[in-house]
């Protein structure tokens, strides 16, 4: 009569409705006496701000440690993120006693990794896996192996159906899979991102982090329109603010870093050394051009060319969808919590709430440079294609040697270099 269907009335009597998550005050017993006469609003600031200053201290530790540490920081990051959203799901759906079920979520976190992992190395680390018989074979069959070990966890979660708990395991299975698209998926293209340069992965995450931080610094001291009912305390004013912040120093940021090696250079495996290398000839995004600027705008700033980097002209959209689009992350995360009565996905970060709660802009961003780069800025890679023409068999390469210097002929390139 309410317009509940007997499918609605039974998952509520299977899942138990969905309770509120507890939470707690997990701000550091230090930080409660020294704010302890400030006003909540601004001992909530207090502490946001000071432990945002030590999330960034560490951000410019692990940059320093190297490209190495980053991609383990990486996994780290998205291991946590999968254990916050997954611990939700056992919470409100009371699934503990669910046969197997806590145990397939990891083994398939395990499987993805293994599939995801195993196509990086293959194609960053070619000359190393062809040089390592094991390695070599694992390469070869990689993606059967990745589709027989997912196919060995569907055929146990099949096993562990029980009767009285259908609907719920299925639920739990839909659960982990988006979770696992949601986070492990994107997590890769964050390393992806690092393998472009590890300026491709520090000023998109520095935008982020500019935006999230200018956002909130406008909308405390001069918010007053609020922006969307999904997040109440978001206003118009920090949105805006935030957003002209955000590219300002985009392009700041950019302009510092393009100016060095180890930051525009691909990060590249040294095969004489075992290690990663970011030594190369800067390419034509990263070196100083004079830019005419518009005769509207020379009356106003009284230039008529201005010297920049190319890369600040992309960094203007970079900036531009992390202050934009980029909160529209934090905006959906805000409705999942809000549909399941959560304050904060965990109380890993004082003031902050979950990884989660720090990361859910930062993985819509990694996709977004991902595609970025693939549309607008990533070429044929030659030293890749040489690498697979030498895997393959004398008479493969001499066929295409053969074909190749006929269409050089047929151009007139290859006459030209014989008469030089």
């Amino acid at each position: 009569l309410d317009g509940e269907t007997a499918s609605d009335s039974e998952s509520k009597s299977e899942f138990g409705g969905s309770p509120p998550v507890p939470t707690s005050d997990d701000t550091p017993e230090v930080l409660n006496r020294a704010l302890s006469n400030l006003s909540s609003r601004w001992k909530n600031w207090w502490v946001r701000g000071i432990l945002t200053l030590a999330m960034i201290t560490f951000f410019f530790i692990i940059i320093y440690l190297g490209p190495m540490v980053l991609m383990m920081i990486v996994m780290c990051v998205q291991i946590k993120c999968f254990h916050e959203i997954i611990t939700i799901g056992y919470n409100v759906y009371h699934s503990y006693d669910l046969p197997w079920f806590r145990t397939l979520s990891w083994y398939f976190l395990l499987c993805v990794n293994y599939f995801f992992y195993g196509e990086t190395v293959t194609d960053y680390f070619f000359t190393l896996v062809q040089r390592e018989e094991p390695l070599r074979i694992l390469s070869k069959y990689h993606r059967f192996i990745s589709f027989a070990l997912y196919l060995t966890g569907f055929c146990m979660f099949v096993l562990s159906l029980v009767k009285k708990h259908y609907r719920l395991q299925f639920y739990m299975f839909g659960w982990t899979h988006v979770t696992l698209l949601i986070v492990v998926t994107q997590s890769h293209l964050i390393i992806h991102n690092l393998f472009e340069g590890m300026i491709w992965f520090i000023v998109p995450i520095s935008c982020v982090i500019c935006n999230d931080i200018m956002a909130y610094m406008f909308g405390f001291f001069f918010g007053r329109t609020p922006l969307i009912k999904l997040s109440p305390k978001k206003t118009w004013e920090g949105f805006i603010g935030g957003f002209f912040a955000t590219v300002l120093f985009g392009l700041l940021l950019s302009y510092v870093m393009s100016g060095y090696r180890c930051f525009t250079c691909p990060v590249e495996f040294n095969n004489d050394t075992n290690s990663f290398t970011v030594d190369c000839e800067p390419s034509e995004l990263f070196q100083l051009q004079e830019y005419n600027i518009p005769v509207v705008l020379q009356s106003v700033v009284g230039w008529k060319t201005v010297r920049m980097y190319p890369f600040q002209i992309h960094s203007i959209a970079l900036s531009t969808f992390a202050s934009l689009i980029g909160p529209f992350g934090g905006f959906f995360a805000s409705g999942f919590k809000r549909a399941f009565k959560i304050k904060d996905f965990a109380n890993t970060i004082p003031g902050h709430g979950g990884i989660m709660d720090r990361f859910d802009c930062q993985y819509l961003m990694a996709t977004f440079v991902n595609v970025y780069i693939a549309s607008f800025i990533r070429g044929p890679n030659p030293s890749k294609l040489i690498q697979q023409f030498l895997t393959l068999r004398p008479d493969q390469q001499l066929h295409i040697f053969n074909t190749l210097k006929a269409h050089l002929v047929d151009k007139g390139m290859l006459a030209s270099l014989e008469d030089a």
